[in-house]
């Protein structure tokens, strides 16, 4: 590999230490969180704390020459303070292309243009070979208690409306919460119990069904729907069989 502008990067966002792994820079990767666990092989990698608390002393003491972040997922005032030290990369990610743009960024800046724009094509194409299908209602849940799920400014919500999934919540924003009344009052054909953050289980479709009989009640893979990055090419090539049995 040709000299990289970058050789000792932190990555404070799961989906981007994944990323930066699947472009080839997982030896110059210094630093992850307590929750960047993909992909395999990452165990040797220094963990700083988690998104919301990193240990901001072992991060400065580490000497970063490139931080890699994220507007929702990481702190303004952590973001603050490491600016002072270092080149801090912060992301914001609100769709698809949002997504798609920022591996090319990212790429750019990193100096693995090439293998960026090998995998941007990749889930471009996965995209272009989504089933048509008629449209159908959906609610996506990522909370209990109180009840949370998504609005039509989020990462969540695009990928639902490229799969022909009508977001019954896409008139709020961000992460409105609501409760099973509400939810049976939109009478959603479809209902999604993401992995993530909540860990949704067996139990909470039977609750659910007790308001919504007539609806569909899934178990999902939050990360299919949430993980931007390099999961987009697994997250789509799931998405479009899953799709398609519906």
């Amino acid at each position: 590999m040709p000299d990289l502008p970058y050789t000792r990067i932190i990555s404070l966002v799961p989906s981007l230490t994944e990323l930066l792994v699947d472009l080839g820079l997982i030896d110059q990767l210094i630093g992850r969180t307590r929750f960047c666990i993909h992909p395999e092989g990452i165990d040797d990698v220094e963990i700083i704390g988690g998104t919301k608390n990193p240990n901001l002393e072992k991060i400065v003491e580490l000497k970063p020459d490139f931080i890699v972040a994220n507007k929702e997922e990481n702190r303004k005032e952590d973001i603050e303070l490491l600016k002072k030290y270092t080149k801090v990369r912060v992301t914001e990610i609100d769709s698809i292309q949002d997504a798609i743009l920022e591996i090319s960024s990212l790429g750019e800046i990193l100096g693995v243009k090439e293998k960026a724009g090998a995998m941007v094509n990749k889930i471009t194409a996965l995209l272009n070979d989504r089933p048509s299908k008629p449209p159908l209602s959906v609610a996506y849940f990522i909370w209990k208690d109180p009840w949370m799920t998504i609005g039509n400014d989020t990462y969540i919500h695009d990928v639902l409306h490229k799969y022909g999934l009508d977001n019954v919540y896409g008139l709020r924003k961000r992460y409105p919460k609501t409760n099973l009344d509400e939810l049976l009052g939109h009478s959603p054909e479809l209902i999604l119990l993401s992995s993530e953050p909540y860990p949704f289980k067996e139990k909470h479709i039977d609750e659910i069904k007790s308001f919504c009989p007539d609806s569909r009640i899934e178990l999902i893979n939050g990360e299919w729907f949430s993980w931007y990055g390099s999961r987009m090419t697994k997250a789509f090539s799931f998405l479009n069989d899953w799709r398609a049995s519906l």
